[in-house]
């Protein structure tokens, strides 16, 4: 007589449950169609007008206005440069800090690295309105150099430079680089640290050849994320009022807004996401070879 094979209760009940190819699709359509129209439809509109002149019709003639624009060339590489320069001062900085967070015992080291985290949901305006309250015109440390000396102005008049915008930048993003950072530390085998402390080995070259090495996966992640982010920063540059600083979200505001050019700020913003996007998947990337 024939031997009848029973499957395992927990295989069939599995079986039975598994969705099927049709109804997995007719639950993913409700979010497909969701995102579409939030996010994918306003896109295309844009795309979409950034090739229809003033004139009418279809055309790319507004990416030839806009590519040979002087304020086009200058704003991008006012946004390149000082999204490269924020990223690097970002690293260099987030990564001194981490290392004293995680491997200098201070009282409050805990405290310090929760707080990094509430540090991440601040917005970008806050801390501009901070630095403006230190280093503005009628800030504290003009206030207090022209009580001192007497003086009809203090000394302090970078913060509407490229260079407040630079500091304002490093300020609020430094955390997403330490951030990433904290958490690697965490995973480091103290018992190297030790090993390498025990046969005379100076700090500096334990930071070099120990935590540093251990450390690239995360800072490539951390600067991968802030150079995107930096990219794309429009409070910062706003509230600061640098003067003569335009990057490619201030341009296209003054396009659209100011001057009612709907197709050049349309080009730009196409530029703008193509880059972003580019970055961003860089970012992806660095982000799953850290393990991030």
């Amino acid at each position: 007589m024939a031997e009848v094979v029973r499957k395992p209760r927990a295989v069939v009940g599995w079986a039975r449950s598994s969705p099927r190819p049709c109804g997995a699709l007719f639950w993913a359509l409700p979010p497909v169609a969701l995102l579409a129209l939030v996010f994918l439809y306003p896109l295309a509109l844009v795309v979409q007008q950034s090739f229809q002149p003033d004139t009418g019709g279809t055309s790319i003639q507004p990416y030839a206005d806009v590519f040979a624009s002087y304020a086009f060339r200058e704003a991008l590489w006012t946004t390149v440069w000082l999204a490269v320069a924020a990223t690097v001062g970002c690293l260099v900085l987030g990564f001194v800090l981490a290392l004293v967070i995680a491997f200098v015992p201070f009282p409050g080291s805990k405290a310090v690295a929760r707080f990094i985290d509430v540090f991440l949901s601040f917005p970008s305006f806050l801390i501009t309105l901070a630095l403006l309250f230190i280093y503005g015109t009628v800030g504290m440390a003009n206030g207090a150099w022209t009580d001192v000396t007497g003086a009809a102005e203090g000394p302090f008049q970078f913060l509407t430079t490229p260079w407040g915008v630079l500091l304002a930048e490093i300020t609020y993003f430094t955390p997403f680089v330490m951030r990433p950072l904290l958490a690697a530390f965490s995973q480091l085998d103290t018992g190297q640290l030790e090993a390498a402390s025990s046969l005379g080995a100076r700090a500096s070259r334990i930071v070099r050849q120990i935590i540093l090495p251990e450390a690239l996966p995360a800072l490539a992640a951390g600067g991968s994320l802030v150079l995107v982010l930096c990219l794309n920063e429009f409070g910062i540059v706003l509230f600061t009022g640098a003067k003569g600083v335009t990057t490619l979200p201030t341009l296209v505001y003054g396009k659209a807004m100011l001057e009612s050019d709907y197709p050049g700020a349309c080009v730009v913003a196409v530029v703008n996401v193509l880059i972003s996007v580019g970055l961003y998947s860089l970012y992806r990337v660095v982000s799953r070879r850290a393990g991030a």
